[in-house]
C-alpha cells in the first residue's frame, strides 16, 4: 500500500481563485443554455443546474440571465481583441499590408466559428433597444474591449513609425471594431462576398483616407 504521505496534495483553491472558477463555470453553462433556447426561453434555474450550482451559487455571483449574457459578450469581444493583439505580434516584422492580410484571415476564422452566438446577440440587441438601461449596462460592459483595442491601435501605429497622431488611435479603434463586427456579420450572410482580402482592403482604404485627411504620406 502506497504512503499517503509520499502523494501530492491537491492544493485548494482560495476564496477569490474558488469564487473566479464557480463565475467561469456559470458563464459556460449560460453560453450552452442560450445557445439552444435563446436569451427569452432561457431561466437561471436551467443555468445554475447545467453548471453544476445552486440558484443561490449563480445570484451570489450574478444579477441575473441579462448580467451573465452582457458578461458574455464583453468575454467574447475581449478574446477577439485578444486574437487581434496575438496577430499583430506575429506580424511584428511583417509589412501593413501582410498585417492587414493577417486581420482579414482573422475575421474570417470568427465569421466562420461560433455561429451560434449571432442570432443570439441579434435576439440581445432588440432586448436592449426596447430596455434603455440595458443598453447603457452594455455599452459600459464593452468600454473594457474597446480599451485594450484603443492601446493595441496605438502600439501598432507607433510600430509602424508613428505616422499618425496618437490621438487618432481612440476613433480609429472604434472604427475598426465595427468594421470587424460588420464583416463577420455580413460573411455569415454571403461567405463568397466576404473573403479575408475584404477586410484587409477595407483596412488599407480607411488608413489611406487618414493619411489623406492628416497629410501623411499613404501606405505602400
Amino acid at each position: 500500500m502506497e504512503n499517503d504521505d509520499l502523494q501530492p496534495r491537491k492544493r485548494r483553491l482560495t476564496r477569490a481563485e474558488a469564487r473566479a472558477r464557480t463565475r467561469e463555470l456559470l458563464l459556460d453553462a449560460a453560453a450552452r443554455i442560450f445557445a439552444r433556447k435563446g436569451f427569452a426561453g432561457a431561466s437561471v434555474e436551467e443555468i445554475a443546474e447545467d453548471a453544476g450550482f445552486t440558484i443561490g451559487a449563480l445570484y451570489s455571483n450574478f444579477s441575473g440571465k441579462q448580467q451573465l449574457f452582457l458578461e458574455l459578450m464583453a468575454r467574447g469581444a475581449q478574446d477577439r481583441i485578444t486574437e487581434a493583439a496575438t496577430v499583430l505580434e506575429q506580424q511584428e516584422h511583417a509589412t501593413p499590408e501582410e498585417a492587414r492580410k493577417a486581420l482579414g484571415q482573422l475575421m474570417v476564422e470568427v465569421a466562420d466559428k461560433d455561429l451560434n452566438m449571432a442570432p443570439l446577440q441579434a435576439e440581445f440587441w432588440l432586448y436592449a433597444i426596447r430596455n434603455p438601461e440595458t443598453m447603457e449596462t452594455l455599452s459600459r460592459q464593452l468600454q473594457g474591449p474597446r480599451e485594450t483595442l484603443e492601446r493595441l491601435i496605438a502600439g501598432q501605429l507607433e510600430r509602424e513609425g508613428s505616422r499618425y497622431p496618437r490621438e487618432l488611435a481612440g476613433r480609429l479603434a472604434r472604427v475598426m471594431f465595427v468594421l470587424f463586427q460588420g464583416m463577420v456579420r455580413e460573411r455569415r450572410l454571403d461567405p463568397d462576398g466576404v473573403p479575408a482580402e475584404l477586410y484587409a482592403d477595407a483596412l488599407r482604404w480607411l488608413l489611406t483616407g487618414v493619411a489623406a485627411s492628416e497629410a501623411l504620406p499613404a501606405d505602400p
